[in-house]
């Protein structure tokens, strides 16, 4: 394949996913939303069972058993809501537990997407109807209508074996106690759903990598995709933001704790930044604590803000700084007079004065550009 091929034949991007679940094109799969929710209905039923079945009993009884003041008093509409507050609580439990599953199940495929207003949203291609004969009779259609002709046969086969296994028992209904023919119901109905249960999960088993495969080959990416892609994440300002923000953090843990002892910073004014301190005690001339260029310049000036530290804008003395002397190092002699210059000028800031900015002067041989090169010619401050 060529390089420059615009053929499809990349896996989908965990961006190009998302941005189709937010025009409705996720993962589903209705058939393990089927499974789920008649599995966790034979669930809820065989605890609500008992209950719901001696609602029932009672309201079978209570329906049969009668007398002549019964008749001449008698309230249809009084008869329906005792049998309604007798039998819906059982069947609510039931209906909310199969509605929660359902969503779960559907959420937990679909990037746990709650909601997605691009799949309600107005599409042309729905009411088109050139779409829709494209949708009956392609590939999609195809399969579809496979799938539903699967699914009958396997149920239809289920059922005709739970039915040949159980003809005795069904037929045998009739006869007995109402509440042998309850019992005989449920223990009917509860194998009937169970059989029903393995088949639905047969075809959910089936569906649900089929749906994925569907899907993935419908957000297949050619490599000028990918590459958009990828030029167009990393020049997003949240992109930029993000990355220049982790520099950032990485360049704090590298000079914070020289910082805590500087006196001031020298900066260019956004490029280079040097941190330094001057105690005769410890050496006789000043030390460079910390220094740094880009996201670590930058860091240094926000932590100087955050301790206080006066920082000081001389572009061609914090270069010269930079580029001759290391961290925890004297500066050389030949910057002795300018850096004592602004050594005074911090000591008056901290008694509560108001000094004039000084003016340095850095020497011809120790001046350099922004790439470090000699620069003979540059600002004298």
């Amino acid at each position: 394949m060529s390089e420059n091929s615009g053929e499809k034949n990349f896996d989908p991007t965990e961006k190009k996913k998302q941005d189709a679940a937010k025009k409705g094109d996720v993962l589903r799969s209705k058939e393990l939303g089927t499974a789920s929710g008649v599995a966790v209905g034979m669930a809820t039923l065989s605890f609500v069972g008992p209950w719901l079945f001696g609602g029932l009993e009672s309201v079978a009884v209570a329906s049969f058993a009668f007398d002549a003041t019964a008749l001449e008093s008698a309230d249809p509409g009084a008869a329906f809501r005792r049998a309604a507050d007798t039998v819906m609580p059982p069947v609510f439990i039931i209906g909310c537990a199969v509605i929660a599953i359902t969503l779960v199940s559907q959420v937990l495929l679909g990037e746990g997407t709650w909601f997605n207003p691009g799949a309600i949203g107005f599409k042309g291609s729905k009411i088109n109807p050139l779409s829709g004969m494209k949708r009956i009779f392609g590939t999609q259609g195809l399969i579809e209508l496979g799938k539903s002709v699967v699914k009958l046969v396997l149920m239809a086969s289920l059922a005709w074996w739970w039915l040949s296994q159980n003809l005795t028992t069904v037929l045998g209904l009739g006869r007995g106690t109402l509440k042998v023919q309850l019992a005989y119901a449920w223990d009917a109905a509860m194998g009937l759903i169970a059989l029903l249960v393995i088949g639905l999960a047969i075809i959910a088993v089936i569906d649900y990598p089929l749906q994925k495969f569907q899907r993935d080959k419908r957000l297949k990416m050619s490599l000028q995709d990918l590459r958009d892609e990828t030029k167009q994440s990393e020049g997003s300002p949240e992109m930029k933001g993000a990355r220049r923000q982790r520099q950032r953090d990485l360049a704090r843990g590298g000079v914070a704790k020289a910082m805590k002892e500087a006196q001031f910073v020298i900066v260019n004014p956004m490029h280079y930044s040097v941190a330094l301190t001057y105690d005769p005690n410890l050496a006789p001339a000043p030390v460079v604590l910390a220094k740094g260029r880009g996201e670590t310049a930058l860091a240094m000036r926000d932590i100087a803000g955050e301790e206080g530290l006066p920082v000081l804008e001389y572009p061609a003395l914090a270069r010269s700084v930079y580029f001759t002397t290391q961290a925890n190092q004297m500066v050389r002699e030949e910057l002795y007079v300018a850096i004592a210059a602004l050594v005074a000028f911090v000591l008056s800031l901290k008694r509560g004065e108001r000094p004039q900015r000084p003016k340095v002067d850095v020497p011809k041989e120790l001046r350099f550009d922004g790439d470090g090169r000699p620069d003979a010619g540059a600002s004298h401050i």
